[in-house]
């Protein structure tokens, strides 16, 4: 008998297999196609002949929680306790999955609001918790009186994403104002903060929980070094979170994975020293603005990109096709691959919108462009 018995392989293996079986461009998983930083693997290559090939403490080597504390403290002046309340997780999912068997039980209620990362529920369907899915408005923001309306005493969490995946939007000030009053209205209600996009922000900076004062006791906030750095195949991250609840997390994470990579840490903790990850929005500005500018004769409407590296473009002008149906024949048919933003939600809503990565160098997206053009 399955525990998931609903949930398949995810869309991003499926569409990314097509890509791979049709030579179609890959736009659709989020990932980089270029090189990364050259300091970066210089460090990889002296760290190899190094004594970085054991077991770190579990909590993560202590260079590297000292350097995440120092970024941290940069970006929001927040100063983080490196033995209590942060953790270097196997990526963010791995923090996200953790956090959620370390602190959901049998009966709460989580809220997701959707379109969603789809790690979400079925970290909650196998905690035992019930999902309570929730769409953010057409213009992919949230909704804050509907999802009051879906909150009870039952309510012990409420996942946000802020940069937003899929759709490349980001919260306002008085959008963290609404979730500090919905906080304050729930004694029993957490946040789990996914911002795994925080350095990818383009014309307005990204708000984080971190520097909440009404949410940084309540909240637990993942990020990823596989998107600042430009690395998702090395599967790091870290979490943030305040003692009582960090200490939960860390039971779970000592059975779920004990420590994380050696090699990567060593080589982590000596790099965030040596690069600006305040220059990433602009360097991914640059590649919205040129991929927006080769699709601006297209029969594609784009939708505001405000930070990720994803572009969501509605093809309702092009075709009647279902937003995976579609996506399967631009991939086969016209040879660029993307993903349908219909399987973020809970409840499948097709509008006809797909989402592309840019995350590509430029050659890349020059040509999957010239494709979409002569659709």
């Amino acid at each position: 008998m399955s525990k998931l018995p609903n949930i398949g392989t995810n869309i991003f293996s499926v569409m990314s297999k097509l890509a791979n079986e049709t030579g179609a461009i890959n736009l659709s998983q989020g990932f980089p196609n270029f090189p990364v930083d050259t300091k970066l693997t210089d460090i990889i290559k002296q760290k190899a002949d190094q004594n970085v090939h054991q077991y770190t403490p579990m909590p993560g080597s202590g260079e590297l929680l000292a350097a995440v504390s120092g970024l941290i403290e940069k970006s929001y002046k927040r100063q983080v306790d490196t033995n209590l309340e942060l953790l270097i997780s196997a990526g963010a999912t791995q923090g996200i999955f953790t956090t959620i068997m370390a602190l959901i039980e049998t009966g709460d209620e989580v809220i997701i609001l959707d379109p969603s990362y789809d790690c979400y529920e079925p970290s909650v369907l196998l905690a035992g918790g019930t999902p309570v899915r929730v769409p953010l408005d057409l213009n992919f923001m949230p909704d804050w009186d509907l999802i009051e309306s879906k909150t009870n005493s039952k309510t012990k969490l409420i996942i946000t994403n802020n940069p937003h995946n899929p759709s490349g939007r980001v919260w306002s000030e008085s959008d963290f104002e609404a979730l500090e009053t919905l906080v304050s209205k729930n004694d029993q209600m957490l946040v789990l903060s996914d911002e795994v996009y925080e350095f990818i922000t383009f014309d307005q900076k990204h708000i984080s929980a971190n520097e909440r004062e009404k949410l940084k006791n309540r909240s637990i906030i993942t990020s990823s070094f596989g998107k600042s750095f430009h690395i998702t195949g090395w599967k790091i991250g870290y979490v943030v979170a305040p003692e009582h609840l960090m200490a939960e997390i860390k039971k779970v994470h000592q059975f779920n994975v004990f420590s994380v990579n050696s090699v990567a840490q060593a080589c982590l903790a000596e790099y965030i020293s040596q690069t600006d990850v305040f220059i990433l929005g602009e360097f991914y500005k640059e590649k919205r603005n040129l991929f927006q500018q080769l699709l601006s004769d297209s029969n594609f409407k784009l939708a505001p990109c405000q930070g990720t590296y994803f572009q969501v473009a509605d093809y309702s002008a092009i075709s009647s096709e279902s937003d995976v149906a579609f996506s399967k024949t631009l991939t086969i048919k016209y040879g660029v691959a993307s993903i349908p933003v219909s399987v973020f939600s809970a409840n499948g809503q097709d509008d006809r919108k797909i989402r592309f990565c840019f995350a590509k160098d430029n050659d890349t997206l020059i040509k999957a462009a010239n494709k979409l053009c002569k659709i």
